[in-house]
């Protein structure tokens, strides 16, 4: 069964902030595993989510770049933290400060990914709204998807070059209150 992706209908939804939405890929990134959390906000049953693709929540709100950063760090066998925007099967948002990490066999070879993901700072999100929608007007400019990705990246190395950070700097600047708008102007 193929999901549909749904239109964006602009509205978006949270979650609690002591839930956490769990969900494993194999290495392809085809969806193994999803947690009544994952399930209830999505608006996806078990049966449907299992066997799909992890991009079908792909919201397309979300840089390309982003994305790419995430895969290149988890290819080089590294864990990344990040803010993503999914969508829901009713086409809502819902923002989330997601961990994703490989996962391995007893061969210390890549079998999947695992990720979790928690409510993200509020403080943090008009931020990363700000800065995921430069990078989206620039991505917007080029028709070829990889071109796209490769132009928003390389805008969001300059962005975090100028303000004398690495992503995960950044990342974490934003998840720490009290050094938010010293981290980011």
């Amino acid at each position: 069964m193929t999901i549909t992706r749904p239109t964006p209908t602009g509205r978006e939804i949270s979650f609690a902030d002591d839930e956490i939405i769990v969900s494993k890929t194999d290495s392809r990134g085809v969806i193994t595993y999803a947690n009544e959390v994952f399930l209830r906000v999505a608006g996806y049953t078990e049966a449907e989510i299992l066997g799909q693709p992890h991009n079908v929540i792909r919201h397309p709100a979300m840089p390309r770049a982003v994305f790419r950063l995430l895969w290149s760090t988890l290819q080089e066998g590294r864990e990344i933290f990040a803010y993503v925007i999914n969508l829901t099967k009713a086409g809502d948002g819902y923002w989330v400060f997601a961990h994703v990490t490989p996962s391995y066999d007893a061969r210390h070879q890549v079998t999947g990914y695992h990720s979790n993901r928690r409510v993200p700072y509020p403080d943090a999100l008009p931020k990363v709204k700000s800065l995921y929608a430069t990078l989206l007007a620039e991505e917007r400019k080029h028709a070829n998807p990889r071109a796209a990705a490769d132009a928003g990246f390389a805008l969001l190395s300059q962005q975090l070059a100028g303000l004398g950070l690495d992503y995960d700097q950044f990342v974490f600047g934003l998840s720490n209150r009290t050094t938010l708008d010293a981290v980011v102007p």
